[in-house]
């Protein structure tokens, strides 16, 4: 097989760019207005700026104007619920009552952040003034705010704390939020496959559809291997759609020869053409169910064509995850709602689990068979063809490589005996070293305070034995959408808790 020379690492480009429908509405009170000309102007700029921040961070944003009375509340909470929005920021340009709020903290199930952005760093004391201080009491009625969230029983808001210019921690936590505006777009509007059934005796994968629709919003679509085989068996020999794809898997991945592991041999010419047609067909799949995701574990019959489509998907997985849509193998839909998440929060997602520990350098193997986030990797990925998949049927070609180094993420979603999802994070940093040749991606994470006692902290959380892995460090992000959602978090590492 000959391939394409490359210069530069290919990056595969996402099906649909992300996305969100945020809404900002100022708040204020009527009476200052007439006491201080100019007052309302000046307020109402304050908001327009922040709509401009918010707009840079890739959001559409609908700016709702600014409420200073209980009527305005009342007036405006119907605009806000028909406005199919992702999140709301409330801009406390100046001291509001809570009659601005009440109605539409006890009625709005969007969430909702309070952004408190003064203009001035500090007051110029020596010339301060009463319109000084009202420009600039951004702060004064939060604590009102979140009092009667808790006083009605809501979640009591986050908040955005800071100045309206030069302020990088503001500006950052306001990016971080359009961020996770983008993850709750698509998690109340994904459809996620779920083909085939549970890898048999791995009891922690069983996840209930209805429990995913209740905590994430997403739905739950149940297919069926044959569907795939159907598109696969419509592919013509000389269809341009493999050749295509034939194209893109030698440009992107480097096969060498095997090395130490006898199970693994250079990727064979069958093994290639099988895994293209294999995505082509799940590609054409995917678009005809309409779908976001796929978790999915099928065995077939033995040497049936439909095992040797099922267990050629892991190059087309890979490629699908790295370009926006997370596949999920051994039926994981908990992991596969991981993977979106990260995705969406543009740190990639790979799926893996805990492989054997380095003691020699501190560090633990992470990875897993397939599938992964291409855009993630480290150098150039690998393709080998494997003569068997180490514990389930099939095999054929399989990716393998490092992480990028640095900062990494890690989010598990496993199951209380209550039923609830938990989310259990960690942060921890991919270094570069040796990994086995086998033909599965793996990077050595170390992670705090030492591999031993990470470990053990982290099954005593309950995880699913599997997770998604993402670049940079991002626990507190995770775990503000986790409280977002009302679901149960917890960081795993030196010093962690629970929410």
């Amino acid at each position: 097989m000959k391939k394409k020379p490359q210069e530069n690492r290919l990056q595969i480009p996402r099906r649909k760019p992300l996305t969100a429908r945020v809404g900002v509405f100022g708040v204020g009170h009527h009476t200052y207005w007439e006491q201080f000309p100019g007052l309302l102007d000046e307020m109402q700029a304050k908001q327009r700026k922040l709509a401009e921040k918010l707009k840079r961070s890739g959001v559409e944003v609908l700016d709702f104007g600014l409420v200073d009375k209980a009527q305005g509340a009342y007036d405006l909470l119907p605009k806000l619920q028909a406005a199919d929005l992702d999140l709301v920021f409330c801009d406390m340009v100046t001291y509001a009552t809570s009659s601005t709020w009440g109605v539409l903290v006890r009625n709005l199930s969007v969430p909702v952040v309070l952004v408190a952005l003064q203009p001035m760093a500090a007051m110029d004391y020596a010339n301060g003034s009463t319109y000084m201080q009202l420009c600039n009491d951004d702060f004064c009625s939060v604590p009102e705010f979140t009092g009667v969230a808790a006083r009605m029983g809501r979640r009591v808001p986050p908040v955005v704390l800071g100045t309206l210019e030069n302020d990088p921690v503001a500006d950052r936590e306001l990016a971080g939020w359009c961020q996770i505006a983008k993850v709750l777009h698509d998690l109340r509007r994904a459809r996620l496959g779920h083909l085939g059934h549970v890898l048999e005796s791995m009891l922690d994968m069983h996840t209930d559809p209805t429990a995913v629709t209740a905590a994430f919003g997403c739905h739950v679509v149940q297919a069926e291997a044959d569907e795939v085989m159907f598109h696969f068996r419509q592919i013509a020999a000389n269809d341009p759609a493999v050749k295509a794809k034939r194209e893109l898997i030698l440009s992107f991945f480097d096969t060498p020869d095997p090395k130490s592991d006898p199970v693994t041999t250079r990727l064979t010419e069958a093994d290639l053409d099988l895994a293209a047609r294999a995505a082509v067909a799940l590609d054409r799949f995917i678009d005809a169910k309409q779908l976001h995701g796929l978790a999915y574990y099928y065995e077939g019959e033995p040497d049936s064509e439909l095992r040797k489509l099922i267990s050629s998907f892991i190059v087309g997985n890979s490629l699908l995850t790295a370009a926006g849509f997370p596949m999920c193998g051994e039926y994981d839909l908990k992991t596969c709602l991981a993977m979106l998440i990260m995705d969406r929060l543009d740190i990639g997602g790979s799926f893996a689990e805990f492989h054997p520990v380095d003691f020699v350098r501190g560090t633990v193997l992470v990875g897993h068979d397939g599938p992964h986030h291409l855009n993630i990797a480290d150098g150039r990925p690998v393709l080998r063809s494997l003569k068997k998949y180490h514990g389930k049927p099939g095999s054929g070609a399989s990716v393998e490589f490092s992480l990028k180094t640095g900062p990494i993420t890690m989010l598990s979603i496993g199951v209380t005996a209550q039923g609830r999802f938990k989310f259990v994070i960690a942060e921890g940093e991919s270094l570069r070293g040796p990994i086995p040749p086998t033909g599965n991606t793996n990077t050595h994470g170390r992670f705090q305070p030492d591999v031993r006692t990470f470990l053990k902290r982290w099954v005593a959380e309950g995880p699913t034995h599997h997770f998604a892995l993402g670049i940079g460090h991002h626990a507190q992000t995770i775990r503000q959408l986790a409280d977002l959602l009302g679901i149960e978090s917890v960081i795993v590492g030196a010093h962690h808790g629970s929410l």
